[in-house]
């Protein structure tokens, strides 16, 4: 479900990214569905603010995916980021793994930002529905909790240093993996992946509904969490031979999840009674 991806080549491409989208459904078959919130204290604002931000995004400025110019230029490119110039490409022809057909893919545009701040942007875009659905579900699910437990700006800094970190994790994995550095990402998994790290350390017997294959169930966050985390491990490992992992950037996923574990604990400080249980052990 977490897709910090590639982005889509519309015109030609629909084809090709729903075929990428596809391949993923089938994988879909541990989705959280809902979680305690008996606990709340404050109405989520941030977290609200973030989900209502990555919907006009998508919608109105990215066109739904088709306004390709405005989503290559605000997308993080490694090269980009690794080498601090904008780079400015022309069209190339590609291979969509899934199906051997090949599709036109535009170049890359110029940014119209310091080509660092891709590396915020990009976290606000998404490649395709069920991309951003996905993203958003998870988002809904946990990033209330932690707002709860850090308040407003706490929650929003944690979201965006671990979004930026999941970028970096990507974008140095990339590279150290001497991969294509030219392939722009995007999407709000990174962060979100952060999130989960820290409602992995903050409420690790939180009873989560899950759904598993066609049941609902209730499991405790450790083991829903958990099984994401594995499932993380498990597929990046394509990575390591070359695979281009299905347009999905498992670097930047397992990344923003090491991030939200390290950085959980600085942005609990002070914060309830909960976090300085945690902070004790």
């Amino acid at each position: 479900m977490f897709h910090f991806c590639r982005p889509p080549a519309r015109s030609v491409s629909a084809a090709f990214w729903d075929s990428r989208e596809n391949n993923h459904k089938g994988r879909a078959l541990f989705i959280p569905l809902g979680d305690d919130n008996s606990d709340r204290r404050i109405r989520p604002v941030i977290n609200f603010a973030l989900i209502g931000l990555n919907l006009l995004v998508f919608f109105f400025w990215q066109g739904m995916g088709n306004n390709l110019p405005f989503t290559y230029s605000l997308s993080t490119v490694p090269q980009e980021i690794l080498t601090g110039t904008d780079v400015v490409t022309g069209e190339s022809i590609v291979r969509d793994p899934n199906s051997g057909q090949h599709y036109r893919i535009p170049g890359l545009g110029k940014t119209p930002i310091s080509v660092y701040l891709t590396l915020l942007t990009s976290m606000f875009m998404h490649g395709g529905l069920m991309h951003l659905v996905g993203n958003m579900l998870y988002l809904h699910i946990f990033g209330d909790n932690i707002e709860n437990l850090m308040g407003h700006q706490r929650y929003l800094g944690f979201y965006l240093v671990c979004g930026v970190l999941a970028s970096l994790a990507h974008v140095f994995t990339s590279a150290a993996l001497n991969t294509d550095l030219l392939v722009p990402s995007l999407g709000a998994s990174g962060a979100i992946s952060g999130v989960l790290g820290g409602y992995f350390l903050l409420f690790p017997r939180r009873r989560v509904r899950v759904l598993i294959f066609r049941f609902v169930r209730e499991v405790p966050a450790l083991v829903a969490i958990g099984v994401w985390f594995a499932f993380q491990l498990i597929s990046s490992i394509g990575m390591f031979s070359g695979d281009s992992s299905g347009g999905v950037a498992y670097g930047a996923h397992i990344g923003g999840f090491i991030a939200g574990l390290v950085l959980v604990k600085i942005f609990v400080i002070g914060k309830s009674s909960v976090g300085e249980r945690f902070l004790s052990h």
